[in-house]
């Protein structure tokens, strides 16, 4: 069985130093004009010097308009760039690859942002209102523009949140995108967006750009056939250095009856995959879920609560085979400790019974 601790190298020549990438986690910590704060630089490194292999931003929106929510870290001008070069220091420094998550919230906009939020189709309960071919065109140059930034910057790479109703997944999907042009309709119609972004990035910034996206198999109106077979074609493509399935629970049954009696990792781990790697999220929480994730064929695992909880997780895991993320509640001390910022503890103390008090 694959060691957690084993390298791990991408078709882009880059290589992760074991089998650990911090998830993108939401955390509120950025000023408000997107631009880098102490508080999720440090947060940010301290999980490298923690160990992880990769450390991933949180998503990072590719232009104003798109902010999903406050405190969100900007990668949409160039006055971004002076923090985000920092960062990527601060986490190469460590021996982690760095990331740079790209994001767009689409009808999923934060309420602050100034005019109707941007949809694939009108969405009522969004009060979103269906983008132009025009601004299909330029949220797709935004994400490409982006990267570029990013990669100026000097992070190794960047991950496309096509995940948990946002943008991309938003025309991925047969029941929020109901469009009639060459954006909408087939499943081939749908994943354009998101196959043109891919392309654009790769030829922009080159082989050697860690190129990857994060997809969920279920919930926000995305059918799971059709991932498995948006899965099959990225993965012939040969541009994404990985795929990161957000599952959720990577051992539960899926949702949809088709697909019941089995594992929902079961269900990605098992397709063809060629030079692409696998990577899971979703309720590991221990050195045991890690080495269940690795057997049932993914290639690296994306801790997120338990990166919140342990800013060594992987260091816990290669001192204690046995070990396990922290019960909660726990104190908003023990979050300071483990390198939270205010606004960060605050933001955890909105989730049920994870703060005390």
């Amino acid at each position: 069985m694959t060691s957690p601790f084993e390298p791990l190298s991408f078709k882009s020549g880059h290589a992760m130093a074991n089998r650990f990438m911090l998830a993108p986690l939401t955390n509120l910590q950025s000023h408000a004009d997107g631009t880098l704060s102490d508080d999720e630089y440090h947060w940010l490194t301290m999980r490298a010097q923690g160990g992880f292999g990769t450390t991933m931003t949180c998503a990072s929106h590719v232009s104003p308009e798109g902010m999903g929510f406050p405190g969100q870290l900007g990668c949409f001008d160039d006055l971004h760039i002076e923090g985000l070069s920092r960062l990527a220091v601060g986490i190469k420094q460590a021996g982690s690859l760095a990331l740079v998550q790209l994001h767009h919230a689409g009808m999923r906009a934060h309420a602050s942002i100034d005019g109707s939020p941007l949809c694939p189709s009108d969405h009522a309960q969004f009060k979103a209102r269906a983008m132009t071919l025009a601004e299909v065109h330029t949220l797709r140059d935004n994400f490409i523009a982006a990267a570029e930034r990013v990669q100026r910057a000097g992070f190794d790479g960047i991950e496309l949140h096509g995940a948990h109703g946002y943008v991309l997944a938003q025309f991925l999907s047969p029941v929020i995108n109901r469009r009639e042009d060459e954006y909408g309709g087939s499943l081939e119609n749908r994943c354009r967006l998101l196959l043109e972004v891919i392309s654009g990035i790769r030829e922009r910034c080159g082989p050697d750009f860690v190129l990857g996206i994060r997809l969920s198999p279920e919930r926000f109106d995305i059918d799971i056939a059709e991932m498995r077979v948006l899965f099959r074609q990225l993965c012939e493509d040969g541009k994404l250095d990985f795929i990161d399935m957000s599952l959720w629970d990577a051992f539960k049954e899926p949702e949809d009856t088709r697909f019941k009696g089995r594992p929902l990792i079961d269900w990605f781990a098992e397709l063809p995959r060629g030079e692409v790697r696998l990577g899971v999220a979703g309720k590991i929480y221990s050195a045991e879920d890690v080495r269940r994730c690795l057997a049932a064929g993914a290639d690296f695992v994306m801790p997120g609560r338990a990166a919140v909880l342990h800013f060594d997780f992987p260091r816990q895991i290669k001192r204690d085979p046995d070990f396990r993320m922290a019960s909660l509640p726990v104190t908003a001390a023990y979050l300071k400790e483990q390198g939270l910022g205010p606004a960060f503890v605050d933001y955890m103390a909105t989730w049920k019974g994870f703060v005390e008090g």
